[in-house]
């Protein structure tokens, strides 16, 4: 195969807009099959991600890193050189308890000020993190801590305690478990008090950028979690090369000090790469123990982030609530009207920025002033009022919900990464949106398009192993090479497109293949929908399983009058309900061709929820565990006449 590079400059609107250059490499025939962003920071060459807190002493004791919720629902700064003083403290706490160089500590814990602490602290001691989801189960906790080799729990609360103390209980050598409720960082403190400060300097300073900092295991879709080890080398090029291509924009557009309200969960490791990358640019953080839209939506007026990082599932809950509340006051059908302007007034914004066609004419634009009194400034003041950026991950977000936010203010940067490559992989640069895009690589970052469709990844942020397992390892590495198992496309600017997953790809019995999470995707984007998974392999036709969310039915059942108790029997069969669906389901084949589309589906009883492990813990359908569960339901949906 022919090939010839040629060097993609981003267009020089501004110098932020220009700082990133895409490499490219193209086949014969002019498709781009491979994307590389130089880096954007030097690599660590000697220390460690441990040393960011001291760092920040030492360099501005005074600035505030932190903002820790106080007991009457304030927010208490926390300075670089007191947040230093305490990961001291709590890493001379463990050391006394027993922590050796390279031990592991496992934290089983909601997001919240502590876990902060505890994860520099581990590091600072000379240890390893191994995050726990705290909704895991005993089952699971008995793999992470037998297969990781933690000899140290830290949990959040009494009933995550118990769990580890039922799921080790068969262990040879249990670990000593602490609990965040019950005052272990203060026990902690108290255990090493008679240490001297050098003991964790020099443990610290032993550390090299090779050296593993965490063991992060996968959600497990299919079968048992894999532990993947990531440096210290690998955090810092996540952490690093995203502040120096985000930062400088984030401040000189909003004007603002950076501020953001974490809410991942830090057991996955978006949410750890942001913490790191926040401290290291002292970039202001809070924390909120919940990404329910209702718990966090308080927290959000209060803190008043200037950007944010999410999931999809918290835009489609905003926008889903702001309809919910025009339709409670009779003004679902305004709120619709303002919708599709957004999408309009995005669409043609975006054309006229990006160079490539007119921009809003006089009609629109009048359009969108109106609704930006009535719809979209509120969704700004639900979100802090500060806001004016944020990056969603995970999953891909609807185009047309990313346009509408556009339209409301709130630029949405889409990214695509896995556990084993640190967190982000791509992301879509600043101001150079890519709506239906997950961006090219992120700085210092390679990404190939294999033969069959396969999205590779090499570069720094590349995991280094599966902690033993060395035969997975082998499976997914190759010359340096990641195979992340997606399928995927790259444009003609180096924009990632992500298309599936490689084993979830159905082959109907006409021989279509279809990628289902385009799919759901869309699907899920579209109230009243909970989860779906789609079906079809081996079938004459794709179908389609549907759960409702339960507060869309609440909704539903208030905007059409219903007594709240409507058995869900009666409110599935409900023609108004299921046309509800059917426009879900239509939006989503529109993102396809027909032999792709849904053409039946039906709406099953229950959830899938991570409780009956239908979803893991990132909130990733069990494809298995669904079919399993709801094969009769399959099976009627291609009965003749099903």
């Amino acid at each position: 195969m022919g090939v010839r590079r040629d060097l993609k400059r981003a267009k020089q609107r501004t110098d932020l807009a220009a700082r990133a250059e895409v490499e490219l490499t193209r086949d014969e025939a002019g498709t781009v099959r491979e994307a590389y962003t130089p880096p954007m920071a030097e690599p660590l060459t000697t220390g460690s991600i441990a040393d960011i807190p001291y760092t920040n002493a030492a360099e501005a004791p005074g600035a505030v890193v932190l903002r820790r919720r106080t007991a009457d629902g304030g927010w208490a700064p926390v300075t670089a050189a007191a947040f230093a003083q305490e990961v001291t403290a709590v890493a001379k706490g463990l050391i006394a308890a027993g922590l050796e160089p390279g031990g592991r500590v496992a934290v089983m814990s909601r997001t919240r000020y502590e876990w902060t602490v505890l994860d520099f602290a581990v590091w600072a001691a000379g240890g390893r993190t191994v995050p726990v989801y705290p909704t895991s189960s005993a089952p699971q906790v008995d793999w992470i801590v037998r297969d990781s080799g933690a000899r140290h729990v830290v949990t959040e609360t009494a009933g995550n305690a118990a769990t580890v103390v039922s799921g080790t209980a068969g262990h040879t050598h249990p670990p000593r478990v602490w609990q965040l409720d019950a005052d272990a960082l203060t026990d902690l403190i108290t255990l090493g008090e008679h240490l001297p400060d050098e003991e964790v300097t020099e443990r610290r300073t032993a550390l090299t950028p090779g050296t593993a900092a965490t063991i992060c295991y996968t959600s497990g879709t299919t079968g048992r979690p894999k532990g993947c080890v990531l440096t210290h080398a690998n955090l810092h090029a996540e952490a690093a090369n995203t502040v120096e291509l985000l930062h400088p924009v984030f401040k000189a557009v909003t004007r603002r000090t950076a501020s953001t309200l974490l809410f991942l969960p830090l057991a996955h490791i978006l949410g750890r790469t942001l913490q790191i990358a926040c401290l290291l640019a002292r970039i202001e953080i809070g924390h909120c123990p919940s990404v329910k839209p209702d718990e966090l939506r308080p927290l959000l007026k209060e803190f008043r982030p200037t950007f944010l990082v999410g999931v999809p599932y918290l835009f489609e809950k905003i926008h889903d609530t702001a309809r919910a509340t025009a339709e409670k006051i009779g003004r679902g059908a305004s709120f619709d009207r303002a919708d599709r302007t957004a999408v309009r007034f995005a669409q043609a914004h975006l054309r006229k920025f990006l160079g490539t066609g007119k921009g809003p004419g006089p009609g629109l634009y009048a359009a969108w002033a109106l609704y930006d009194l009535l719809v979209y400034r509120r969704i700004r003041k639900e979100l802090g009022g500060r806001l004016r950026y944020a990056i969603s991950g995970g999953s891909p977000l609807d185009r047309d919900l990313t346009l509408f936010f556009h339209a409301a203010g709130i630029v949405v940067y889409e990214g695509y990464g896995l556990t084993e490559t640190t967190a982000a992989a791509t992301i879509v640069p600043p101001l150079e949106p890519r709506p239906g895009t997950v961006g090219p690589p992120v700085p210092g970052t390679a990404v190939r398009i294999a033969a069959d469709g396969e999205v590779l990844i090499r570069g720094g942020i590349v995991f280094e192993a599966y902690w033993n397992n060395p035969q997975a390892t082998d499976a997914v590495l190759s010359g340096g090479w990641f195979a992340t198992g997606d399928l995927g496309s790259l444009d003609q600017d180096g924009c990632l497109t992500i298309t599936g997953r490689k084993k979830d790809i159905l082959v109907t019995s006409g021989g279509k293949n279809v990628s289902p999470s385009i799919l759901e995707d869309r699907l899920r984007s579209r109230s009243p929908i909970g989860q779906c998974l789609v079906v079809g392999d081996n079938r004459p036709y794709v179908g389609a399983l549907i759960t409702l969310d339960p507060d869309a039915v609440a909704h539903w059942l208030a905007v059409h009058k219903m007594p709240r108790d409507t058995p869900l029997s009666a409110i599935r069969q409900d023609p108004r309900l299921r046309a509800a669906v059917q426009r879900a389901v239509d939006h989503a084949n529109e993102a396809v061709s027909r032999a792709e589309s849904i053409r039946a589906f039906t709406l099953v009883e229950g959830e899938f929820t991570e409780e009956n492990g239908m979803l893991t813990p990132s909130l990733k359908v069990k494809r298995h565990a669904v079919t399993t569960a709801y094969a009769k339901e399959i099976e009627a949906l291609y009965a003749p006449g099903g």
